[in-house]
């Protein structure tokens, strides 16, 4: 969501003019209300400054405060009503506590109170609006019986200083706070993806290689049984037993392969794509141009990213040919896969799309799909590059 620090063009208060048109009255009513309004959020100000930092000694000082800080964001929430209802001031909300009490904790959400920058923010505009409050009521009412033929003219200058005011202390923060809701966001999304892919390790451990070693267990003890009676039965029992073994380590193999490749960690995505592609069902073409190799971290993301679009292309594409293209531009690594399939794939058509979209979202990445309907396909997806800190480490996940 982009926040507009001004009023939109359509939005502008027309010119101030000798008579009193509606936006002058609101203008004027908007001035009048400045001071209850300055004198609720200064006592409020006060009681909860001087209460907080009285009681901080005591264990119910800081949650107090925290609390208190919480009522100033209504307060904030308040002004910002009044001044889209009778300046025209377009003024997003602000973030939200990213979480409750319950949800965090005690003491997370005190010290996540205490750290709130909105409602420091709107403590601060409530302070200091009280000399400005009974200045602006005291020239209004005056204005309203003494300088009525110039009032319009004062309540615009005075209206514009409230203005300025509203969108300097309860406008958000917009990239800062944009960018906490996006790294929030961003975290349950890698919290998720790594939970789903321990399932899938225990569930392909325990369905795959772990009920076929079951399997080759009861298998060699029924050909030991046998050995002294039927040794024939036996031996075609342990070559049975044999063949298992070979499946499993096979098995065994893909798996390590889908926690971490060793061709990824010895030899790089060059020849690490280049395996992936050769167990397509079409042809791919790879092309890697990249000097160095990038963060493990990242170079382990663009592998499996480009690993689930060539599954894709050999389930859902109906392609005849294929390529994958990746190189490095500036502080990013770009990732491109293409196919001459029939197209229409969607991130919520049920192909993995969305969720390879959030897991690069998840560490400041794009995904950016283009299949019309016949085809082509092009997805491209960037990655932010790091350099690798250690280009000797050790081969992981090797069986």
């Amino acid at each position: 969501m982009t926040m507009s620090p001004s009023v939109p063009d359509n939005d502008r208060p027309p010119p101030a003019r000798f008579a009193f048109d509606p936006w002058t009255w609101k203008e004027i009513a908007y001035l009048l209300a400045n001071l209850p309004m300055a004198v609720a959020g200064f006592v409020y100000t006060v009681f909860l400054i001087g209460v907080g930092a009285g009681l901080s000694v005591t264990v119910i000082g800081l949650p107090l405060l925290a609390l208190g800080l919480q009522g100033a964001r209504g307060l904030g929430r308040a002004e910002r009503g009044r001044a889209r209802g009778m300046l025209g001031v377009r003024i997003e909300e602000p973030s939200p506590m990213a979480r409750s009490r319950r949800e965090q904790g005690f003491f997370t959400w005190v010290w996540a109170g205490l750290k709130d920058p909105v409602g420091w923010r709107a403590l601060l505009y409530s302070f200091i609006r009280l000399p400005w409050g009974v200045a602006t009521f005291a020239v209004t009412l005056v204005g309203l019986f003494v300088l009525w033929p110039v009032l319009p003219y004062i309540a615009r200058g005075l209206t514009n200083a409230d203005r300025a005011m509203v969108r300097g202390l309860l406008s958000p923060s917009d990239e800062l706070e944009r960018r906490i809701a996006e790294l929030e966001s961003d975290r349950g999304v890698v919290v998720d993806t790594a939970a789903a892919d321990l399932r899938r390790i225990e569930r392909d451990l325990h369905d795959g290689a772990q009920a076929r070693l079951v399997a080759l267990a009861m298998g060699l003890g029924l050909a030991k049984e046998k050995l002294t009676d039927d040794p024939e039965a036996a031996a075609r029992m342990v070559d049975e037993a044999h063949g298992e073994v070979k499946v499993a380590l096979q098995e065994l193999r893909d798996l390590a392969r889908g926690i971490h490749p060793a061709v990824l960690t010895d030899r790089g995505l060059d020849a690490a794509l280049s395996a992936i592609a050769s167990r397509c069902t079409v042809p791919v073409k790879v092309v890697v141009d990249l000097e160095s190799r990038p963060a493990q971290a990242i170079e382990g993301i663009a592998y499996f990213t480009v690993s689930e679009l060539l599954q894709n292309v050999s389930k859902h594409a109906r392609a005849t040919r294929a390529s994958v293209d990746v190189w490095r531009e500036g502080d990013r690594l770009m990732l491109q896969v293409r196919d001459d399939g029939t197209g229409g794939a969607r991130l919520d058509g049920g192909t993995g799309m969305s969720g390879l979209a959030e897991r690069l979202g998840a560490v400041d990445g794009l995904f950016v799909l283009d299949s019309p309907e016949g085809g082509p396909t092009t997805v491209t997806a960037e990655l932010p590059w790091r350099d690798r800190a250690d280009a000797g480490t050790e081969r992981v996940g090797a069986v």
